[in-house]
């Protein structure tokens, strides 16, 4: 097969990141007989300084003319510590998934042996922990209009704002994949307060009737952050807004052990986007001591989901458990002999190509 690939690399460490993720996207197609051609956008802060807009349109023509986009990472401390700042990096991933379709945040938290003692969590705890999150992603609290301030400067204020068909696409996809796991979800609201959050409860009752077999649970927000750490075993799919989804999978890191191993992929109506969860990291920018791996997981996931190569995927992931069993690794998780990011890479692509 022939791949069109958008890569996005974005700002901060995401250029390194992206760069090592090339490589074993190379080697897969080489193991595999496929080929790949990457053509570079301008996305966040690189692309403000370069032409005034976090999105040019140049580079949502790429994104809508390939299979997929593999992005690194967006932000800019110069934009980050100016609230008042009038273009900011983020609104270019906001466009760009609103532009897209992309509704659905795909989120897998999975623990590695070789890691279990790094997270903050006990052992008994994460030891077989696997969730995964969907998250809506272009309805709610990051999209609802009015949003504004007064004239004085003195009150803000966002709407949350969901209607029912974009509830129903997401819980759907959500119990999709319950079905091909071990048929269980959780919906994550917080319906004793919001009157959204009543219509996703309503929405999704609904929903899941027409999945025979599944088994559903519904979780106010607050229990299920508590209960992510107490006990996130009892989880499997976890279906939530826009903002519940983004804080939870982020709080879902640590049971993994860092942040920079989860990968994640937007899909919707049009090419599926694939970046790692974790941000810019400027303060490591160019240093060649970031974690490459949740972006290298991430390409393992447009195998999977944008090519339908599951083969292809596997070998992805295979490679990670090794390096990650061999301590071929950053210093983030390693601190005898750690690997720098660029030697990360290299192991994983040597891997594939003599496995």
């Amino acid at each position: 097969m022939n791949f069109n690939i958008a890569v996005l690399p974005g700002d901060g460490i995401g250029p390194e990141i992206i760069e090592q993720a090339k490589k074993v996207v190379l080697a897969v197609c080489k193991r595999f007989n496929h080929s790949a051609v990457f053509n570079f956008g301008l996305v966040g802060a690189t692309a403000i300084d370069q032409t005034g807009t976090p999105l040019p349109d140049k580079t949502l023509e790429l994104c809508k003319s390939s299979d997929a986009v593999l992005f690194g990472a967006i932000g800019h401390p110069k934009y980050d510590n100016n609230p008042s700042a009038r273009i900011r990096p983020e609104q270019g991933l906001l466009a760009m998934r609103k532009e897209l379709g992309l509704y659905a945040n795909i989120r897998p938290v999975t623990t590695f042996p070789a890691l279990i003692d790094k997270s903050p969590l006990k052992r008994e705890i994460v030891q077989g922990a696997d969730i995964l999150i969907v998250r809506e992603l272009t309805g709610g609290l990051y999209f609802g209009k009015p949003q504004g301030r007064s004239e004085d400067g003195n009150t803000a204020y966002d709407s949350c704002v969901y209607s029912r068909h974009e509830i129903e696409r997401v819980v759907r996809l959500a119990c999709d994949y319950a079905m091909s796991r071990t048929r269980k979800i959780t919906i994550v609201d917080k319906a004793n307060v919001l009157a959204t959050s009543r219509l996703w409860r309503e929405t999704a009752t609904e929903t899941a009737k027409d999945y025979k077999d599944l088994t559903v649970d519904f979780m106010f927000v607050d229990n299920a952050a508590m209960q992510l750490i107490q006990n996130p075993k009892r989880f499997d799919v976890i279906v939530t807004e826009n903002m519940f989804g983004d804080i939870l999978s982020d709080e879902a890191s640590v049971i993994t052990g860092s942040l920079g191993l989860l990968p994640s992929a937007s899909v919707g109506l049009s090419t599926s986007v694939f970046e790692p969860i974790h941000g810019s990291y400027p303060q490591a920018a160019g240093k060649n001591i970031a974690n490459p791996l949740g972006t290298i997981l991430s390409a393992a996931m447009m195998f999977d989901l944008a090519f339908k190569l599951k083969e292809e995927a596997e070998m992805i992931k295979r490679a990670v458990e090794k390096s990650i069993d061999g301590n071929a690794v950053t210093e983030d998780l390693s601190r005898i002999d750690p690997k720098s990011t660029s030697e990360v890479g290299d192991w994983l692509r040597d891997f594939i190509l003599k496995n």
